[in-house]
């Protein structure tokens, strides 16, 4: 009786040495886990009995995927981000360089430049020519008659940008200049034909007088500013009251002169004979609107430095999420390697067995 509990004694303390994992395994095995664990950090002995159990193990392995997903859909969605805003940088540049803003200011002066103002009267003649100051124009003395001029004014013969070999006469004259005392210049003309339905006068403005007198080929000059310049009309039998404002415009390359103008009309009450009422009568008024210059310049608010430094900052995000995936990978590497040997360890015993 001795002999038997003796020896179920010693079975039930091998029992025992096995349950605590005093099991027959190689020294080789240890071997071989000690260099798989060594680069990823050793595996505590909680973490073996938590691996032992199946449940635990499957809630495991079921959080361990849920995590993976988590983290590959944050690197898809901080690529997806990334590009857009690379799109979106590049193509609000594009738009800005091709879409310049207009700057607009207003510059005040004594005194503009003495603008010239082309007239093409055609039959017409220029009756008188006058300066006057703040204003005031005299009442008209024999309207429809010569008088005396003190307007400098040039004739000029070109042929027509727009027309083949047609001869076109421009009588230009030389426009007001001190806007502080509401400088203007009134114009008279007469046109005895009076067989059209209409009769008006065309005329033109350019920036500067002297550049026409300055010019070496004044018709060429001429050419040059019909091309470049709006035409404007004033109708017969009225009063036509010309404002005029100057723009400068900057762009890109160079710098584009225009002229803006009001312009209010008035009815000619005509007192004269009834013989001498077939003689149709132009009067024009030129003057400075106010003492403003208007400037307009394009500006580009595309910023290549700051575009740079978005998409600096755009590459540096694809760069992390990069990483962050090589890091998911690697991290995904890991535990797969620590499951298998976990099952390596779980399915050894049985194989020694």
């Amino acid at each position: 009786m001795l002999r038997k509990e003796n020896s179920r004694s010693y079975q039930e303390l091998n029992d025992d040495n096995d349950e605590d994992g005093g099991d027959a395994r190689s020294e080789g095995y240890f071997d071989d886990v000690a260099e798989q664990v060594e680069p990823y950090g050793s595996i505590s002995e909680e973490d073996d009995l938590r691996g032992s159990s199946p449940s635990m193990r499957f809630s495991k392995a079921c959080l361990k995927n849920v995590f993976t997903v988590v983290l590959i859909f944050i690197y898809l969605l901080l690529t997806a981000v990334a590009v857009f805003l690379a799109y979106q940088t590049i193509s609000e540049f594009l738009e800005k360089l091709n879409h310049p803003v207009m700057s607009v200011t207003y510059k005040e002066v004594d005194s503009f430049s003495p603008p010239g103002i082309a007239l093409y009267p055609g039959k017409a003649k220029l009756l008188s020519c006058k300066h006057h100051y703040h204003d005031y124009i005299p009442p008209l003395v024999d309207p429809g008659k010569p008088q005396k001029g003190d307007c400098k004014t040039r004739e000029v013969t070109y042929i027509g940008p727009f027309t083949n070999e047609t001869k076109k006469t421009a009588l230009v004259v030389r426009g007001p200049s001190d806007v502080r005392n509401k400088e203007l210049i009134f114009m008279q003309f007469s046109h005895n034909e009076t067989e059209e339905d209409f009769s008006a006068i065309t005329y033109m403005l350019f920036a500067k007088f002297s550049d026409l007198t300055g010019s070496a080929n004044e018709s060429e000059f001429m050419r040059d500013c019909e091309r470049n310049y709006s035409m404007w009309t004033f109708s017969g039998g009225f009063r036509t009251w010309v404002k005029m404002s100057l723009v400068r415009t900057s762009g890109k390359k160079d710098e584009a002169v225009e002229f803006r103008q009001e312009s209010a009309v008035v009815k000619f009450n005509d007192k004269r004979p009834e013989s001498e009422k077939t003689n149709q009568l132009y009067f024009a008024v030129f003057e400075w609107r106010d003492p403003y210059m208007q400037e307009i310049r394009l500006i580009v608010t595309a910023n290549p430095w700051s575009s740079v430094a978005i998409l600096c900052g755009v590459f540096m995000a694809l760069f992390k999420a990069a990483n962050f995936a090589k890091l998911t990978i690697q991290w995904i590497i890991r535990m797969r390697k620590r499951h298998l040997r976990n099952k390596a360890r779980e399915m050894n015993p049985v194989t020694d067995n």
